[in-house]
């Protein structure tokens, strides 16, 4: 079933390695059988509504149905029938039977007034809301989870690509420096140090590598695929500017539809009702029962009997245990209040943090173009004046250092601005809408 999911979103044509994009790998971890926590949150859904399954059951007809047949014997004077006076030509025996009787019964109990049952449902009600908030916002954390193993992976195949610039650079700079020896204008010591330079990057390179093969398998990881799955990455690491946003309007929005911000206030909401069933349980409670059924010794020889009344429970004392549950179930609502405010401030902090850390790479983004462009000019004027014989390798050497850590920079900064994107997303609830 993962595997035949996996074939058709990618396609009907699709063959091995998989394909993916942002989009796509989103797509997978979000499927029925996706990402471990998607399938969590399921279940506890499930759980729910199970839960106010049995608490509607307490205000619908409770039926049931018995068939009983007895063969017994009775000794009457256990029951304190005693005959003591004499009847001529009779007498009665203490010992009766054996004799045999059957019953056939339909029994059923309706609550007609029990307001404690109507408030447990009520809660259990907005517990089944709760979990369809708390799916949402499992959505959105593995949402963001899968992008940011995404945009790992992507940065991971970024950081080989530069290393493999870098080893065609020193490539070209050792070529460089072995023909300006062949024409007498260079020196032994500029191709070591330019075999130094190559060398230092092939190391790099083997690093990059391995950082790529670490940051593939956490995806497939996020995604529960398998873990032997061959999968090309489709989309790069680049700018993607974003709509400017304020902070107010970023803060009214993720108050508004953060997820698990909705599931905490519709889980106070569920004490709240709670701690009202445990008051409620004070007032006196109605409920019919009737029964009707077949009574006798035999199928030939029984009557139908019935019962039918109302019966009223009025609490009177039952040892404290009432008032300690209303004083447990109060509590609960306070902490659960404690716990809306607590994360409504975790939500502006959120916010306040990631538009920080959008402007701050935005900024870093800037910088790290202007920087690698003047990195490269540097190298093209260093690289003109080793030709024209007026520098030696070492300012050569120099510049490609600078431009190999100005490709460093621009690398770096074009993750930390995708993750910022990411972190406001989430931030504000919005994650699955942006990688749509």
């Amino acid at each position: 079933m993962r595997w035949m999911w996996a074939i058709l979103l990618a396609g009907p044509l699709a063959a091995a390695p998989l394909e993916l994009s942002l989009k796509r790998a989103v797509q997978l971890a979000m499927a029925p059988d996706g990402n471990t926590r998607v399938q969590l949150s399921g279940e506890a859904l499930k759980q729910a509504q199970s839960r106010s399954a049995q608490s509607r059951s307490a205000l619908l007809p409770n039926l049931s149905s018995a068939f009983s047949a007895q063969n017994q014997t009775r000794n009457l004077a256990a029951f304190g029938i005693h005959f003591t006076f004499p009847i001529p030509g009779f007498s009665i025996p203490t010992f009766v039977g054996p004799f045999s009787t059957i019953d056939a019964r339909v029994s059923a109990v309706q609550n007609v007034f029990d307001f404690a049952s109507i408030r447990r449902y009520q809660a259990s009600k907005t517990m089944v809301s709760a979990a369809k908030s708390d799916v949402n916002g499992a959505g959105e954390q593995v949402a963001a989870q899968v992008a940011r193993a995404y945009l790992a992976a992507i940065r991971a195949d970024a950081d080989v690509a530069v290393a493999q610039a870098n080893i065609a650079l020193s490539e070209a700079v050792l070529k460089q420096a072995e023909n300006q020896k062949a024409a007498g204008t260079g020196t032994g010591i500029e191709i070591t140090r330019a075999r130094v330079q190559l060398a230092n990057d092939r190391q790099r390179l083997l690093v990059s590598d391995n950082a790529r093969r670490s940051a593939v398998l956490q995806l497939l990881r996020a995604l529960n695929l398998r873990l032997d799955t061959e999968i090309v990455l489709t989309d790069k690491l680049d700018y993607v500017p974003v709509d400017p946003v304020t902070l107010d309007a970023a803060r009214a929005q993720a108050l508004k539809q953060r997820p698990d911000l909705e599931a905490q206030r519709e889980r106070e909401d569920s004490a709240r009702l709670s701690a009202s069933a445990t008051r409620l349980e004070r007032l006196p409670s109605v409920a019919a029962f009737g029964d009707y059924g077949a009574n006798g010794t035999g199928f030939d020889a029984s009557v139908p009997t019935r019962t039918y009344g109302i019966s009223v429970r009025i609490p009177v004392f039952d040892g404290g245990r009432r008032d300690a549950r209303r004083a447990e179930s109060a509590s609960q609502y306070r902490a659960e209040k404690i716990r809306t405010a607590d994360i409504r401030q975790q939500v502006e902090l959120d916010v306040r943090l990631a538009l920080d850390a959008l402007h701050s790479a935005e900024d870093q983004v800037q910088v790290a173009r202007e920087g690698l462009q003047l990195a490269e000019s540097e190298l093209t004027q260093a690289r003109r004046r080793y030709d024209a014989g007026v520098a030696v390798t070492v300012e050569v050497t120099d510049a490609q250092s600078r431009l190999e850590r100005a490709r460093d920079n621009q690398t770096v900064a074009l993750y930390n601005y995708n993750v910022a994107r990411i972190d406001l997303a989430q931030a504000m609830g919005a994650v699955r809408k942006m990688v749509q």
